[in-house]
């Protein structure tokens, strides 16, 4: 497995990803969790891709397996414009150091047994390369909206989220915000906990892509 990070002009240039990112998408966010999510001819697309995101994908064997987006907190996002009532009345992160993840999901099917501390190994890589990327761009946290259970899973994983708000009923999710750190420290805690043994490589869009 390995990750590559494209932005979304890069990516619609490998229509094999992209339409594999949003059909995984759509899988673990409309069939597997029964979020209220659109999906239209079988992909999971909605109104923050095309805000120009990055976007860090993990591969394997041209698949893909994991995904995760980037969006600053600048502009438009998520937190700020659609989940606002997580802050408990307080204003949504907006600054050049601090971007929001969203739409992170693994395909826990297709990658089998490969598990570290009870999760699979792709949760780490990725967890690992936001944090790798975020270093490589001067951040200094990730805001992001998640679920109880993934903020139970980043904590097994070493990643603290802190919280920015009181957990919330969000459909059938009980939904919490908040920020997660961006610093080595972080970084070798993830390592630490998938026993990843070298730095992640966020490849270029340009490189081969086999597995």
């Amino acid at each position: 497995m390995k990750v590559l990070a494209f932005s979304r002009s890069a990516l619609l240039k490998h229509s094999d990803l992209a339409f594999g990112m949003h059909r995984l998408r759509r899988r673990v966010f409309r069939e597997r969790l029964d979020w209220d999510v659109s999906v239209s001819d079988g992909l999971e697309i909605d109104q923050y891709d095309a805000l120009a995101p990055t976007y860090l994908l993990v591969i394997n064997q041209r698949s893909v397996v994991g995904c995760v987006r980037l969006l600053p907190t600048t502009g438009p996002n998520m937190l700020a414009n659609t989940f606002p009532m997580l802050l408990d009345g307080r204003g949504a992160p907006n600054s050049a150091t601090i971007w929001e993840s969203s739409r992170f999901c693994v395909d826990t099917q297709s990658i089998g047994n490969q598990t570290t501390n009870g999760l699979k190994s792709a949760t780490f890589l990725l967890f690992a390369a936001m944090i790798e990327w975020s270093l490589q761009h001067d951040l200094k946290a990730i805001a992001t909206v998640t679920d109880l259970r993934m903020e139970r899973i980043l904590r097994r994983a070493g990643w603290h989220l802190n919280r920015l708000g009181s957990p919330q009923e969000i459909g059938n999710t009980k939904a919490v915000a908040g920020l997660l750190p961006v610093a080595e420290a972080a970084f070798r805690a993830v390592q630490e906990a998938g026993k990843i043994q070298e730095r992640t490589i966020i490849a270029p869009s340009s490189i081969a892509l086999a597995a």
